[in-house]
């Protein structure tokens, strides 16, 4: 099996790995997504709720998406198919290796909108962003909107021409130390706000009372998001990794590394709304509007708004390169492997890929602001697509794949290869044949019936 693979691009080794891969799951969800969902279903028992998840449920789907791809040295795809000859189950790998080429379009989009806050800063004109209705203008001129999602693609597309060590792991390895040294200066600044106790307390102590169903389903769907799972991202990276670097304790420190960024985040964000907003959950309010419009109201109302602003959007900037670096090279990888192009031919194609499904997303709120899909606009559609359809069924293709095809014995082979540990191995076993395809399809089925409006969210 070896032969064909010696011309395969690597990662230099554990820590390439880990940062690539953190790189890869702090993204937008965790700084826009996180501290809102906290705030809405229960603050610190959504919090709580969100780590046990993430130590099974997570853990189990990056072993399983790791050594399924470093099992195979392919993208998703050629990961399946090494695997099943079964129509159904070869689906699942096109399932992986489809999403990150609908989500890295509108991803761009979104990331177009911070290079444009993060310049308006630092021309010094916090004050505009705070206004009324800036956002909402701003996002309905066409033209705008569309330079800044293409030099975010661009941006995004140079890193990975350069490819696996010179790209991804060096952008990976110079950004996210910094992102993790922001984050902390953020929170702190944020946290010691007049008025920022009270979210604090909110966010961190956890209160029974607030529970509800809804914290379990949002905290699940929030970590599919928070930690890159199915996605193909991950069975990528895990092609790339070298049989030497243990995958447990890789694993392991993904899942500090991103749980920590987004507990950073809801310190960051919901004390300073708190303070803000006098204690009013309510002002947390879903996806962008929290990021581009309650928190310049945030920056202006404190001292130091502009250097604060100019902070803040480096850090999102930082975290929106790394993930559609990740969600790029997992399309680009698929492209190699599937129809064997080389790498330049495959990242333009990815790249006129981009720029058609982007625009639409891009203009979807200015001049084809009459186009819906379900009522959705073609962001939001593409989001609802990928995140609350396709992710939850390529998870359970990825369980039946590993529980029913590979078995158990051949993953823990792969895991304690070169000394390997896999000490969650009972955790795991439970999870990948019981718990994680029930909660996939719990996910998948409460997304669907909320979007056509059978259950409220």
């Amino acid at each position: 099996m070896k032969k064909h693979h010696s011309n395969r691009s690597m990662f230099s080794g554990k820590l390439g790995f880990v940062l690539s891969a953190a790189g890869a799951s702090v993204g937008l969800g965790n700084i826009w997504r996180f501290p809102y969902l906290a705030a809405k279903y229960g603050g610190g028992i959504f919090l709580l709720i969100y780590i046990l998840l993430a130590l099974t449920f997570g853990y189990t789907m990056i072993v399983a998406e790791t050594s399924l791809g470093r099992m195979t040295r392919k993208s998703p795809v050629g990961a399946y198919a090494s695997f099943t000859k079964s129509h159904t189950l070869k689906a699942g790998g096109w399932i992986n290796a489809i999403i990150p080429i609908l989500i890295v379009p509108y991803y761009s989009v979104i990331g177009g909108w911070v290079i444009k806050y993060l310049f308006e800063y630092i021309c010094g004109n916090g004050t505009k962003l705070a206004e009324d209705g800036y956002f909402s203008m701003f996002i309905s001129d066409g033209v705008s909107a569309e330079i800044c999602f293409i030099v975010f693609a661009l941006i995004t597309l140079t890193i990975i021409f350069a490819g696996v060590r010179n790209g991804i792991e060096r952008v990976s390895k110079f950004m996210m130390p910094i992102l993790v040294v922001l984050s902390v200066i953020i929170a702190i600044y944020s946290v010691t706000r007049p008025g920022a106790l009270k979210g604090i307390q909110y966010f961190l102590v956890p209160n029974l009372e607030n529970f509800s169903w809804m914290t379990v389903v949002s905290a699940m769907g929030q970590m599919f998001y928070s930690l890159s799972i199915a996605m193909g991202i991950l069975v990528t990276f895990g092609s790339y990794m070298k049989k030497e670097t243990s995958i447990e304790d890789s694993t392991r420190n993904v899942e500090i590394f991103d749980t920590a960024i987004a507990i950073m985040a809801g310190l960051m964000i919901i004390p300073a709304v708190f303070a803000f907003s006098s204690g009013d959950p309510n002002t947390l309010q879903a996806g962008p509007s929290l990021m581009f419009i309650t928190i310049p109201k945030v920056f202006a109302s404190m001292g130091l708004g502009t250097v604060v602003g100019i902070l803040f959007f480096v850090l999102v900037l930082f975290a929106a390169v790394t993930s559609s670096i990740a969600l790029t090279e997992s399309a680009v990888s698929t492209f190699e492997d599937e129809l064997h192009w080389n790498r330049k031919k495959s990242t333009v194609v990815i790249g006129i890929i981009m720029l058609v499904l982007g625009t639409l997303s891009s203009l979807g709120y200015g001049p084809l602001d009459a186009v819906k899909i379900l009522g959705m606009q073609f962001l939001d559609f593409f989001d609802f697509l990928t995140n609350s359809v396709m992710m939850p069924i390529a998870a359970i293709a990825t369980c039946l794949l590993v529980s029913r095809v590979i078995g158990v014995d051949r993953i823990e082979e792969e895991m304690t290869q070169e000394g390997g540990t896999f000490r969650r191995k009972k955790i795991f076993v439970m999870m990948i044949k019981y718990l994680c395809p029930v909660f996939a399809a719990i996910i998948l089925i409460s997304s669907v019936m909320n979007a056509f409006g059978l259950i409220s969210m």
